[in-house]
This record gives C-alpha cells, sequence and structure tokens, in this order.
C-alpha cells in the first residue's frame, strides 16, 4: 500500500478472494506503475536484482519528498503472506508484462501477458495465502490500513476500496477518527506534530508514534523511555508525528537511538508535563462530578425518606414547601407541614427560610416542566408511611402517586382508602388527602388508587398509644436545607464523618479505610455516605437521648433512606 501511494496513485483496490483451492489477496493501483528501462518496458529485472538497494534511497537523496521507503526489502514481504507472487505493470507500448516469484526461491520470471485492456498502474496478486492468514478478513484489513496509514490516506487523498468476495462485502479504508476532547495549546514541541484526545479511561487507549504519516508504533509507552505516564495512563488517543526518526532496516517496529532519538524524547518532555496536568485536572472535574451526583442521590433518597416518616418526629430541614413560612419554635406548637412534595430531582430544598428564587430559574423550571409530562400511574406511596399517633388524636395521610420515572401524576385518579388491620375511622375515604383518628391498637391502612385500567396500591402502618417517647425541649434553631458534604483526608484517625453545623456540611474521613474500600463500588459508595449522613443528621437532631434510642432512629432513618438510594 505504501509503494501504491508513493507511486502517485489515485485508487486502490484490494480484493481478497479465493481460486485454485487457495486464498489470495490482490491489490491494483492506478499510480505511475513499474519504473521503466531505456525501451519503455518495466524494469522488472533491476526490481528482482536489487533487493536491500531501493530505487527511493537514491530518489531521497535527490530531493523527492512523499515517498516512505528506502531499504528495498518490500518485495521479500510476500514471503510472510503466501507462496506465490505476480506482479504485472504495462509498458510504455501498452503491453502488459509479468513478474512472478516464488517463495523461497532467488529466481524469477518475466512474461509477456495477453489482455484486452492494459491495467493501470500495478497490480500485484499472492496466491495462494498461507494458512495462518485465512482469517484476514477484508474489515480486518480495512481497520489496519485505517490506522497504519491514516495521515498518509488523508494527505495523499488516495481512495481505498476493499472488496471481500468470500463474505460478499465491500469496505472503504477511511483515516481513523478519534474520540474524546482534543487538547489544545500544547507546548512547541519542535519538528514533532501532535494531535492528542482526552478520553476516559480504557484499555485500547493509546498515542501512536508516527513517521511521514505512517504508524510506527501503536503506542508510545512501547518505547522503554516513555513508559511513564501521561502515556501510560489509558485516558489518551491520538499521534505523535515525528519526521525525523530513523527506523531500523527490515521492520518499522525499530527506532535508532540516535541523536533524532534524543531530539524526539527532549522536545516531549513539556508535552507529557501539560498533557499530565490536563489529566489531573479532568480527575478532578469527573470526581466533582461523581459527588455531586453522590449528593443528589443522597438528599433525594433523604427527602423521599422524610415524606415516609412522621414530620414532627423528623422535622428538621425545608424539605416540604419551595419558600419557608413563619419558623415554628420547638416540636410541640409545630403545625402540619404542607401536602406539597417537590420533585425529587429538585435541589431548592437547600435554601435557607430567607432564600429568595431567581426568575430566571422559576423559567427554567417552568420550561423542564413543559418538557416533563407525566406519564401514566405507576405507584403510590402514603405519606408518612409509618406514624405514632396518642390515642384519640388524628393524623392526616396523603396519598403521593408518581410514573414510572417517578414524576407526580395528579389528573383522573381515584381513591380508595380502608383500615386493612386494626382500627381507627379515615375521612374521606375516597380523597387525595384523609384524617385517620386513632384508636389504641396497631393499625395497617391500604389504599387502591385507579387511573383508568391502572392500578396502584400502597400500605401504611400507624402505632397507637397512649403515651409518646418524650422528647427534649429545647429552643429549634432556624431550619436549615439538607446537607451538603465535603472530603477530609485524616487516613491516621478513627473518625468516619462530622457535622459542621455553621456550615451544614457533613465532612467525611475519606482517609478511612471504610471510605477507601467502599469507593471502589460506586453502589457502596453511596450506602456508606448514606448511612454517615443518617448517623449524623440523628446524632445532631436528638440531642439528650440515650445511646440506644439513638441507635434506633438511625436504623429507622438509614431504613426509609436506602431504599430510595438509586
Amino acid at each position: 500500500m505504501e509503494n501504491c501511494i508513493d507511486a502517485r496513485a489515485r485508487n486502490v483496490t484490494i480484493v481478497r478472494g479465493k481460486e485454485r483451492g487457495g486464498f489470495y489477496l490482490r491489490i491494483a493501483d492506478d499510480g505511475e506503475g513499474i519504473p521503466r528501462d531505456e525501451n519503455g518496458v518495466p524494469d522488472f529485472r533491476y526490481v528482482a536484482t536489487h533487493i536491500c538497494d531501493s530505487i527511493k534511497r537514491q530518489l531521497k537523496a535527490d530531493g523527492t519528498t512523499g515517498i516512505q521507503g528506502e531499504f528495498g526489502i518490500g518485495l521479500l514481504s510476500f514471503w510472510t503472506v503466501g507462496q506465490e507472487l505476480t506482479l504485472a505493470s504495462a509498458g510504455a507500448d501498452g503491453v502488459t508484462h509479468q513478474m512472478r516469484m516464488r517463495k523461497g526461491s532467488p529466481d524469477y520470471e518475466v512474461i509477456k501477458r495477453r489482455v484486452l485492456i492494459a491495467p493501470e498502474g500495478t497490480q500485484l496478486t499472492v496466491h495462494p495465502l498461507l494458512p495462518g492468514l485465512r482469517q484476514l478478513t477484508g474489515e480486518r484489513i480495512q481497520r489496519y490500513l485505517a490506522s497504519e496509514l491514516r495521515d498518509r490516506i488523508r494527505t495523499s487523498g488516495v481512495k481505498i476500496r476493499v472488496v471481500d468476495r468470500t463474505a460478499r462485502a465491500e469496505y472503504t479504508a477511511e483515516p481513523r477518527q478519534f474520540s474524546g476532547q482534543l487538547l489544545q495549546n500544547l507546548p512547541a514541541a519542535g519538528e514533532l506534530n501532535l494531535e492528542l484526545y482526552l478520553t476516559p479511561a480504557a484499555d485500547d487507549n493509546q498515542v501512536g508514534l508516527y513517521r511521514q504519516g505512517t504508524r510506527v508504533l501503536e503506542s508510545l509507552a512501547d518505547i522503554e523511555e516513555l513508559r511513564c505516564g501521561p502515556w501510560t495512563s489509558r485516558r489518551l488517543q491520538g499521534i505523535v508525528e515525528a519526521p525525523g526518526l530513523s527506523l531500523t532496516p527490515g521492520t518499522r517496529q525499530g527506532i535508532v537511538r540516535d541523536e533524532a532519538f534524543e531530539r524526539f524524547r527532549r522536545a516531549l518532555e513539556p508535552v507529557a508535563a501539560r498533557v499530565t496536568e490536563a489529566l489531573e485536572e479532568q480527575r478532578r472535574a469527573e470526581e466533582e462530578s461523581a459527588n455531586r451526583d453522590v449528593l443528589k442521590s443522597v438528599q433525594r433518597a433523604l427527602r423521599e425518606a422524610f415524606l415516609a416518616l412522621p414530620p414532627e418526629e423528623y422535622d428538621w430541614f425545608d424539605v416540604y414547601s419551595l419558600k419557608s413560612g413563619p419558623r415554628r419554635n420547638g416540636r410541640e406548637g409545630a403545625t402540619e407541614p404542607p401536602m406539597a412534595v417537590p420533585s425529587a430531582g429538585r435541589a431548592t430544598a437547600e435554601a435557607g427560610p430567607d432564600s429568595t428564587v431567581d426568575p430566571e430559574s422559576e423559567a427554567d423550571e417552568g420550561q423542564r416542566k413543559f418538557f416533563e409530562f407525566p406519564g401514566p400511574l405507576h405507584s403510590v406511596v402514603i405519606s408518612p408511611r409509618s406514624s405514632v399517633v396518642p390515642v384519640g388524636q388524628s393524623r392526616r395521610l396523603r396519598a403521593v402517586c408518581r410514573d414510572v420515572r417517578r414524576r407526580l401524576v395528579e389528573a383522573d385518579l381515584t381513591f380508595a382508602w380502608e383500615i386493612a388491620d386494626g382500627a381507627g375511622t379515615l375521612e374521606p375515604a375516597d380523597g387525595e388527602i384523609v384524617t385517620f383518628t386513632a384508636e389504641p391498637e396497631l393499625t395497617v391502612v391500604r389504599l387502591t388508587t385507579h387511573q383508568g385500567d391502572r392500578e396502584a396500591q400502597a400500605e401504611a402502618m400507624v402505632t397507637v398509644t397512649d403515651e409518646l417517647v418524650p422528647e427534649p425541649q429545647t429552643d429549634a434553631p432556624p431550619r436549615k436545607g439538607l446537607p451538603s458534604y465535603t472530603f477530609r483526608r485524616a487516613p491516621g484517625e478513627t473518625w468516619r464523618s462530622r457535622y459542621d453545623t455553621e456550615q451544614n456540611v457533613v465532612v467525611i474521613n475519606n482517609g478511612h479505610r471504610d471510605f477507601v474500600y467502599c469507593s471502589r463500588n460506586r453502589a457502596r459508595k453511596l450506602r456508606y455516605i448514606c448511612r454517615l449522613f443518617a448517623k449524623e443528621l440523628v446524632l445532631h437532631n436528638f440531642p439528650g437521648m440515650s445511646a440506644e434510642q439513638l441507635l434506633e432512629r438511625m436504623v429507622e432513618l438509614s431504613v426509609y433512606t436506602e431504599e430510595n438510594l438509586r
């Protein structure tokens, strides 16, 4: 293929097929053909008798550019492919001449070939192929050339067509396109041409070394001196073009360690430093994004848990409404929170009591809701799902209906409430919100919701007692939004987390052995952080309770929170 491009071919056709009981490989181009002698005949004799003495070496010495070979050993490479090589090219008189060589033999023969139309350029056929190359499909040839000759194909404009007659398929060898983010503003690297892309980590990500458009090595890390970061990070794709490198004869995969190589290595040092910096910036950005996703998941799960738990016992944060109403002093005088539940993805509950809503944010929210109409009924939840009520008192229960994407469903719903077990009354029995009047017994309330032919059921448990667990009477501080979290690395200390009340932040020790263990798996890390939140929130919001009561509260909050983690 490189000989075809050196001969200035515009079109090359590679055919893989089978004839006379064996597979063959044929390459035909429309280039300049085999150089002719003084009689205008293709000089096959010179080609066959000047192995290791390529004419291209003399052309390069004369100043010819755009050619790749120089060692004159390409002709013998057919020994690694098949048994016999046939090379055909037309002379100045239009007569086609053909040379045949056989593997393991120094002899060759040149004959005239009778054809109706003389071929343009050169046609080469290797037949039969060696047994190990029978799996060399047209698709594999196309993929190989797209990487191996990427820049040569792109700069020369040659059209390469691969026809696999055995598989009845045809392919076009297009220059390989890299994925990821192109790194801009790399430092000057002398004569090197750089095209590097930052991608997610993968085992097949590597930066190839090229010379004059042809790949020399699949990965820079194959060079011992460069077997280090960032070339071994598995997060880079692209090419490094080094036109001045000296290659060893007989293979393109050997690099001569001369002065040109030292210049190449020194020119890469500032590039490696800049790429390492870019990789670190990307790592920090991905870590921050992952932390934001974890925080959203934990806060979403906490909101769902507070929806199912008794509000007078877990009314710590502004999770029920967008704007805070008058602050309630203590739990005794607390009134029932509004029965409006924000959507699962909303982060507005983090706002404090004096926060205001940006009109642009309201417009964006309205635009988002416009495109997120709720689907049909999928599930229903009774809020609260578990509660404790004194004898003779009442509790308001609400039905929260959602579609499969957990968006609120409010249209065309019918409700049917009933006491599944125990005693008590529900009024009205067909409303979205009902009032349960307690009698001294453990009661299970069941709700059946219909939307057309769709049905969903839910249950809630109400514990009726004549005495509630006494809670300490303290002045409730101004309510805050759900806390966020941050990391502090303290590997030599035993604490796992702490709650910063002033900043409303849970500080997590990311050097603790438990965090290191859980960080290996996202689901495990999510559950671990959720449990730390439950520990800190229970410890902070139930002061004065015994250790046993605190543990009971933590188990309760963890159960309802982890159920909604995703």
